[in-house]
């Protein structure tokens, strides 16, 4: 049965439109499953009804024409309950219904499954038979497995617009993903392919026919030149067995194999990097099939082959417009910070990417930036999106494909009311960040990817709360030396003088890689990063460490802070490394004040080790969205589990409150440089605990200050009480609303559904 599942689903996945998957996935599982009918229901929500699309065994006028409400006949129940229905005997239900336009008095038993993409039903699968039969447990897997494997095809379809029936809405589509920098955009959708990615290249109409077939020619060609100097490259060191794979080659690249295919997608109106994805597809998913081992193997070869082809082609054409629309909404497999700046700043919208995370530096830029994005979205059809209008949700992770007039007008208005938002609190943005009852809460701002947008905050903030030192390893193609980092760093430190600047040392590892050092892991969060790596690397930490130094002479204003510290020992040889630069540095004539040290609380292990911790550092900074995510143990970079990551979690204040708490006793202190400090309910409960600072992202500033202005200590010392006598996430959130809203602060909160 699993042979037959893999061949049904890629047969489904091949299928050019809807009504080709629908009409081969209900042929398909009728004959794996040996019944007499399958059908399949679509749910529209317009009308709140289920319509009959296709079937193979009942009537086929009925498709197009039955419908039925959620909860109406046994179909109906399956999309009400969400949940498989399996019946031996139908006719003896008490829901069943008879529709005599379908012909199914004949069939007695009955099983459906529904179909759900992100928690939301897209319709029914059904599967009868004449005779009175219970679907094993087998056939029902085989049926769930089917209806899930249908979710994306509907799910891609509605983005796409294919959904073109009268019945049905105009094709919008919602995907969900992680949310990566808030704010809201709405614009045209610019898809960005990576280079020789056959899965992602975006249909486009050829204005010339003949420059497309003349250009894949001489990419065709080009690739047969390739393989010929490999062979003869390597005939002397590999066997004639080997040897014979280089002609298998040249013949899949022959006038009457590939090229003819191809120059027929071109003339049938595909450019050339698009028919040639859509023919190697095509023969792969026909070879992938087969039941001969060594065809199967050959899929591969023509994967290859496609790929080849198909970076040639890419050559000549532009990995990104020559122009960009007005309000641009870049979507790529995986938007790197070189793709982002090659669209003109003014035109950036918004950021959509099907790969990625919250912590990836593209989303650290993005909120830097405040360009509405989000990451993670894995159902995305990417091919189908170029040119779509689309409205982009940064604050809920959200991508509406287009969107109905009604759904983009009141984006409109929120938008619109966000800025006019910004425009009154930017009134106050020099003002201090100080309670009405006279606590001044320190707001710093977190810094390392734009410069010269936050030097011009220097008025504004208290210092730089967090320097991300990963920028300098990113912009070249090797380790930068010691002079290199000193000019940055000097740069920084020189621009908040005499504010403190907090300079993290290289935090790369989990979702943070450099090009030129990867670091492969199945679990990478709970792998080799941070402090770890660069410890295993003295000669990267110590230049580092000197160039902190040097960059600090004269100025006395660097802190330096040690991320992913997980035990004593970390810091200690971290300290020894520290005094070791110190030393050097002395000996070559170049005195410096040995800066403060603090530690990231981050691994919830610290939690354990404040005391310890506290007789080695200068001061703490709690690395809150780490920090959430290990004690929740979720990755909050996984679509499917992100809705379980939530700062404001029970078990996440309650840490906090204890971490402000212990800092006190301590006699350390502590700052925030999470997302939390950067949202005015957190920053609230932040200064209600005890912290000392708030760092945040520069665009997060306004919304904080104003919250802090507004609302007295004492309030917000309640506030916390409150909070943390409530059991659940929605709970705490429920409750930070109600007293926003009571202390008329809610226009600084995201909007809501």
């Amino acid at each position: 049965m699993l042979e037959v599942l893999r061949r049904v689903i890629q047969e489904v996945n091949g299928a050019r439109n809807l009504d080709a998957a629908l009409a081969t996935m209900v042929r398909r599982i009728r004959k794996a499953m040996r019944t007499d009918v399958c059908s399949f229901y679509l749910y529209d929500g317009d009308i709140d009804e289920l319509v009959l699309m296709e079937t193979i065994g009942l009537h086929s006028q009925a498709v197009g024409r039955v419908s039925l409400r959620v909860g109406e006949g046994l179909v109906g129940l399956v999309a009400e309950r969400e949940e498989p229905l399996n019946l031996e005997d139908a006719t003896a239900h008490p829901k069943f219904r008879y529709f005599a336009a379908t012909g199914e008095e004949r069939y007695s038993s009955f099983l459906g499954v529904p179909i759900i993409h992100q928690r939301r039903m897209l319709g029914v699968l059904v599967v009868q038979q004449s005779d009175k039969r219970r679907y094993d447990e087998e056939d029902e897997a085989f049926l769930v497995t089917m209806g899930a494997q249908l979710a994306g095809v509907l799910a891609h379809a509605l983005a796409t617009g294919s959904l073109n029936r009268p019945s049905l809405s105009g094709g919008q589509a919602v995907f969900t993903g992680v949310a990566g920098s808030p704010g809201m955009a709405i614009g045209e959708a610019v898809v960005i392919a990576p280079p020789a990615d056959l899965d992602s290249v975006p249909d486009l109409i050829p204005t010339d026919v003949d420059y497309e077939t003349a250009r894949l020619k001489e990419a065709i060609q080009r690739v047969r030149e390739e393989i010929r100097s490999a062979g003869e490259r390597l005939a002397n060191r590999i066997s004639a067995q080997e040897l014979a794979l280089f002609e298998v080659y040249q013949q899949m690249l022959g006038e009457a194999a590939l090229s003819q295919e191809v120059e027929k997608r071109i003339r049938e109106g595909q450019w050339a990097p698009g028919a040639l994805a859509d023919v190697v597809r095509r023969h792969v998913q026909y070879l992938e099939r087969v039941d001969d081992d060594y065809l199967r193997e050959r899929a591969a070869d023509v994967r290859d082959l496609g790929r080849r082809v198909l970076a040639h082609l890419q050559e000549e054409s532009p990995q990104t417009p020559e122009t960009f629309p007005e309000s641009t909404i870049l979507v790529g497999d995986e938007i790197s910070i070189a793709m982002l700046g090659e669209v003109p700043r003014e035109r950036l919208a918004g950021l959509v990417s099907v790969r990625g995370s919250s912590t990836s530096h593209v989303a650290i830029l993005a909120r830097a930036m405040g360009i509405p994005t989000v990451l993670g979205m894995v159902d995305l059809p990417l091919p189908r999106l170029s040119g779509a209008p689309v409205v982009l949700d940064g604050h809920r992770g959200r991508l509406f494909v287009r969107p109905t007039e009604e759904l983009s007008s009141h984006y409109a208005s929120l938008i619109a009311e966000e800025q006019a938002l910004a425009e009154v609190l930017e009134h106050e943005q020099d003002l201090p960040s100080e309670t009405p009852d006279g606590h001044t809460m320190p707001l710093m701002v977190n810094t390392g990817l734009a410069i010269d947008a936050v030097a011009s905050l220097k008025k504004r903030v208290s210092g730089v709360g967090l320097y991300r030192t990963e920028v300098p390893f990113m912009i070249t193609e090797r380790f930068p030396g010691e002079q290199e980092q000193t000019r940055l760093y000097r740069d920084q430190l020189e621009s908040f003088a005499p504010l403190p600047v907090v300079m993290r040392t290289l935090d790369i590892g989990g979702d943070k890689d450099l090009p030129y050092f990867p670091i492969e892991e199945a679990n990478p969060f709970l792998g080799w990063r941070g402090i770890r790596v660069t410890l295993d690397h003295p000669e990267v930490l110590m230049v580092q460490l000197r160039a902190m130094l040097r960059a600090s002479q004269g100025l006395e204003n660097l802190h330096i802070l040690l991320p992913m510290v997980t035990n004593v020992d970390e810091v200690d040889d971290a300290m020894r490394m520290l005094d070791r630069a110190i030393r050097e540095l002395g000996e070559e004539g170049v005195s410096v004040v040995r800066p403060k040290v603090g530690v990231m609380i981050e691994v919830p292990a610290t939690l354990y080790q404040l005391d310890a911790l506290a007789e080695r550092t200068d001061f703490f900074s709690v690395g809150s969205n780490d920090l959430t995510q290990y004690l929740l143990a979720v990755d909050r970079n996984n679509p499917r589990v992100a809705g379980l990551y939530d700062a404001c979690h029970p078990a996440v204040l309650s840490a906090l409150a204890r971490l402000a708490q212990d800092s006190r006793r301590l006699g350390k202190p502590i700052s925030v440089c999470g997302e939390l400090a950067g949202d005015p309910a957190g920053a609230l409960l932040l200064m209600g605990m005890g912290f000392d600072a708030l760092s945040m992202n520069a665009p997060s500033l306004p919304r904080v200050r104003a919250a802090i202005r507004r609302v007295p200590l004492e309030a917000a010392e309640r506030l916390v009480q409150e909070t943390l006598a409530l059991n659940t996430p929605a709970a705490v959130r429920s409750h930070l609303i109600d007293r926003l809203e009571e202390w008329q602060l809610a226009h600084l909160l995201p909007p809501r559904d």
